[in-house]
């Protein structure tokens, strides 16, 4: 497996990720999914990425499962948020933010988020407010590894 660091973070990353989107559930193919996230760390893929509303929550919980154990610092851990999560969750303000980063750490049973990506632009959101230091600064972070904020799809 070939490494990079990701940008100019003082994260290294494995050059192939594993996504959690269609290939995880809480339906019979569970068992299957938690296998093929061993298999990946085990040939060295090291970035796992998945989002809050993929399954509606469903893809972090079963990845929080897969990961319990696990040394966290063997593995860089992604997830996204922007889409709707309720009728009146979603979005990119700090508030927002702050809830499905919450609900995120709970379902994946972890205690921080290495890159905290932004799904989507949320035009009824100041980019200043979604990109502000003030909430970054309180973002929960593994002091040896500084978070990272990631955008897809462009702001």
């Amino acid at each position: 497996m070939k490494y990079r660091q990701l940008g100019n973070s003082q994260l290294t990353v494995s050059e192939i990720a594993f996504g959690s989107w269609l290939n995880f559930s809480n339906g019979p193919q569970k068992d299957n999914a938690i296998a093929c996230v061993h298999r990946a760390l085990d040939r060295g893929i090291t970035l796992i990425d998945t989002a809050n509303v993929y399954g509606r929550g469903a893809a972090e919980t079963v990845l929080g499962e897969a990961l319990a154990g696990i040394d966290r610092d063997s593995y860089v851990l992604a997830t996204k948020l922007y889409f709707p999560m309720s009728s009146t969750d979603r979005g990119l303000s700090r508030a927002q933010i702050f809830k499905q980063l919450d609900a995120s750490l709970a379902r994946l049973k972890v205690s921080h988020i290495d890159l905290y990506q932004c799904h989507r632009y949320d035009a009824d959101t100041p980019l200043e407010e979604t990109m502000s230091p003030a909430w970054r600064n309180s973002f929960p972070v593994n002091p040896s590894t500084p978070c990272c904020i990631g955008v897809l799809n462009g702001l």
